[in-house]
Formats: structure tokens, sequence, C-alpha cells
């Protein structure tokens, strides 16, 4: 009584059938795929664009912003206008 016998299982695989039909099961498993694939799909994007952000790395040229005086009389936003 513990344990389910191969009766069990056919009765239960039964039921499942009726339930749900042939079809709608292969469109469950077809679903079920599809999501995976896209998964899957997705992850290979999310790598290759890491892989594209560690091939170009952006730099800082701190010589070039040392070369330039700063005047500590002038705010921020006036220094920049001057500069466009």
């Amino acid at each position: 009584m513990g344990s389910m016998s191969i009766w069990h299982w056919i009765v239960v695989i039964a039921v499942v059938l009726l339930l749900f039909g042939r079809g709608k099961i292969s469109e469950l498993m077809g679903d079920v795929a599809q999501g995976i694939k896209a998964f899957k799909k997705g992850m290979t994007e999310d790598e290759a664009a890491k892989a594209d952000a560690a091939a170009d790395p952006k730099t800082i040229n701190h010589a070039a912003d040392a070369a330039k005086p700063v005047d500590p009389v002038k705010p921020a936003a006036t220094a920049e206008k001057s500069s466009t």
C-alpha cells in the first residue's frame, strides 16, 4: 500500500491524458521548449554584451585635465560654457 504499482501509474497517466488531451500536452511541451530557447538566446546575448564591454574599456586621460588650468574664482558652470 505504501508504494505505487504499475497499475497506479497507468491510471494516473490515463486521467492526465483524459483531462489535458494529446494536443494540449504537446502544445505545453512546445511552449516549454520555446521558453528554454529564448532563455539560452538571452544568456548568449548577455555574454556577448559583456565581452564587447570588456574588449573596449573606457580610459580617462588625466594628463589632458592636468594641463588645463582651473580658475578658482569662476564657478564650474561658467567655465564649461566658455569652453564650448
